[in-house]
């Protein structure tokens, strides 16, 4: 399991019982001994864009039949035996995601500073 993999991971519904498999994005594991790797929702590029959305350009290596993006504004922790990888994200969307992650960093730390 290494970064810019791309994992269908289970996620629940907030609206109905249901857990279903969705497409993620592998993007590291926090420190301190936790068993937990840190991905970002992708989503159908045909829903409403929000900052900060990257559209992914190789839909075959990423391993998904549909336009998408990676919604790096909404990041989520799952166990990663729940994962199956499915595809690789590759440049230029790589290079993007990890763009856009700095920039929402930079915003946190003005923020907290």
């Amino acid at each position: 399991m290494a970064t810019f993999e791309i994992a269908a991971a289970p996620f629940p519904y907030v609206e109905r019982p249901v857990v279903q498999r969705r497409p993620c994005l592998i993007v590291g594991r926090p420190g301190g001994g936790h068993d937990l790797v840190w991905v970002l929702m992708i989503t159908s590029a045909d829903n409403d864009p929000i900052p900060g959305d990257v559209a992914i350009s190789d839909l075959a290596m990423a391993g998904l039949k549909h336009p998408s993006v990676v919604r790096t504004a909404k990041i989520a922790t799952v166990a990663p035996d729940s994962l199956k990888i499915i595809g690789e994200l590759t440049d230029p969307a790589a290079g993007n995601v990890r763009r856009s992650i700095d920039l929402w960093v930079d915003a946190a730390t003005d923020r907290t500073t």
